[in-house]
């Protein structure tokens, strides 16, 4: 069996300059747009950076935002476990089922033209409001894509390369544990990664409507005040923590791929 998993081993690949390089340049290619933008606008509408910096850093050391932040990240981050819990055993399953396959895919493709915050009046009337509902909702927005993208890496697998691994003798879970999730593991941390940063926008979103602790209650505070300097430090902690969570998922896969060159 170990012989299969060789013939699969991916090639360490050497960090290039531009894949560092290119965000950086990006990032402050904005800033310098967003500067020279704020110079001709009321600040109002557009602050400069340097405020918006000034205020994101002094809510940060008096530990202002930490609870919201906090709050936000917790929604997402159960929410998007709870989707993975359901999303990648159910898109294992329906890979591997011709009868499941045939029965639930045309009802998970029609489910994807119902936008999940049109079921937040739902959830409320279930669940409440607070937490629970929002979590529910970050699930949802994470369970679909999650089941698509395992369900591709299962299907893709090499048919050649699976049974060569059942003649070498693997066969149920070490078949699975040993061959098929180190294969198809880059699709499912590639759905992993998408729905982290839609589990954010679903935090936030539910904040909006059905009520919570969150940074998206801080958005709206922040709105009805018309303090637009507050709106981009959030917004700014917002990409910032969704860029965090990518950034793990893709340090996880990097890992596994490590792991296996």
């Amino acid at each position: 069996m170990t012989g299969i998993v060789a013939t699969r081993r991916v090639t360490r690949r050497s960090a290039h300059p531009i894949h560092l390089g290119a965000p950086l340049v990006f990032a402050v290619t904005i800033l310098i747009g967003w500067q020279l933008l704020a110079g001709v606008v009321n600040p109002i509408v557009l602050p400069p950076p340097a405020a918006v910096a000034r205020r994101l850093i002094s809510e940060l050391a008096d530990h202002s935002l930490w609870p919201y932040l906090r709050a936000t990240a917790t929604s997402a981050l159960a929410g998007a476990g709870l989707g993975a819990l359901g999303g990648i055993p159910l898109g294992w399953a329906i890979a591997i089922s011709r009868v499941l396959r045939h029965t639930l895919s045309p009802w998970i493709a029609v489910s994807q033209a119902i936008p999940a915050i049109a079921l937040a009046p739902l959830l409320v009337m279930w669940v409440g409001y607070g937490m629970m509902p929002t979590v529910v909702l970050c699930a949802l927005m994470v369970f679909f894509p999650i089941v698509l993208t395992t369900h591709l890496g299962v299907r893709d697998l090499d048919p050649d390369l699976i049974d060569a691994a059942r003649l070498d003798g693997a066969a149920g879970f070490s078949l699975v544990r040993y061959i098929q999730a180190p294969l198809a593991a880059p699709a499912i941390l590639t759905g992993l990664r998408g729905g982290l940063t839609l589990s954010i926008t679903g935090a936030v979103v539910g904040e909006f409507v059905m009520g919570g602790k969150g940074l998206g209650m801080l958005l709206t505070v922040y709105r009805d005040s018309a303090d637009t300097e507050g709106v981009f430090a959030v917004l700014i902690v917002l990409c910032t923590l969704a860029a965090l969570l990518y950034l793990l998922i893709s340090f996880l896969e990097y890992r596994l791929r490590e792991s296996y060159a």
